[in-house]
């Protein structure tokens, strides 16, 4: 019997997630990550996002893309990865003076909630429309994206009722640091971006909550976020055309079919 993952192609993750769309979802997830101030100091300090734009996005969206469409085994790996990586990124945050780990359960469902919540509203907004049910479906199914990094699966929101009140109770923890703004505007401007990469980061920043864009002292003009969907909408449907799926996507996808064969030959 094939391997489908985690999820397979019945799931709520599998919907959302094959959807270029989601790439606009990663971006805004990585600007709200940001306003938490530990988060933002272990990335600061530990890694080389200035230089590395390109490489830290990637490494991102190939770890959501192994864990939703890869093997059990694909995906055990890449949290077996994380897992290690985060075992040595630790140090004091100079500006609150606190103690930072990343794997520190509260920046697990901090750094998790940001990417659920936001690969929700990019669907919403430039997909299609979500159910509640469906969200809360999608939601349930993505603690066991979580587990993979250790995160502690009874503290995760699994319902957007959760979600919505997970992020009420974390305002008084965020912070718009030097390290933070500093993040925000490299995504802003990036070395070599790609064509569509003022369009993206756009439509990521316009459906970020008004509390967080105003941290960050953005905004997106009504005519220009008026815009932004059928750009998207047209930007997701080039992509998959003049761009190599990954192959980990390609290797699902094949799974799936010979599943849905032998299921219709039994």
């Amino acid at each position: 019997m094939s391997d489908l993952g985690l999820f397979g192609p019945g799931s709520l993750a599998w919907r959302l997630h094959r959807h270029p769309a989601m790439l606009v979802g990663g971006l805004r997830a990585l600007m709200i990550q940001a306003l938490h101030p530990l988060a933002m100091a272990g990335v600061a300090n530990h890694s080389n996002y200035r230089n590395d734009v390109w490489g830290r996005f990637n490494r991102s969206a190939d770890y959501v893309t192994v864990t939703v469409f890869g093997s059990t085994a694909q995906a055990e790996a890449a949290g077996r990865k994380v897992r290690m990586v985060h075992r040595y990124i630790r140090g004091v945050d100079a500006v609150t003076g606190r103690p930072y780990a990343a794997d520190d359960p509260d920046l697990l469902v901090w750094v998790h909630s940001c990417l659920v919540d936001s690969f929700l509203a990019a669907y919403r907004a430039y997909v299609a429309p979500l159910s509640e049910r469906d969200a809360d479906r999608y939601l349930s199914e993505m603690v066991r994206q979580a587990a993979l990094a250790d995160t502690p699966v009874d503290r995760v929101p699994a319902t957007e009722r959760a979600l919505r009140a997970y992020f009420d109770s974390m305002e008084g923890e965020l912070l718009l640091t030097p390290a933070a703004q500093d993040a925000v505007s490299t995504l802003w401007h990036p070395p070599d971006p790609p064509p569509h990469w003022p369009i993206a980061i756009r439509a990521a920043t316009a459906i970020m909550p008004a509390r967080y864009r105003q941290r960050f002292g953005l905004d997106v003009n009504p005519v220009v976020a008026a815009g932004l969907r059928p750009l998207v909408w047209a930007g997701s449907r080039i992509l998959p055309l003049v761009s190599t799926p990954p192959p980990v996507l390609v290797e699902a996808r094949a799974r799936a079919r010979a599943s849905s064969q032998r299921g219709t030959a039994a």
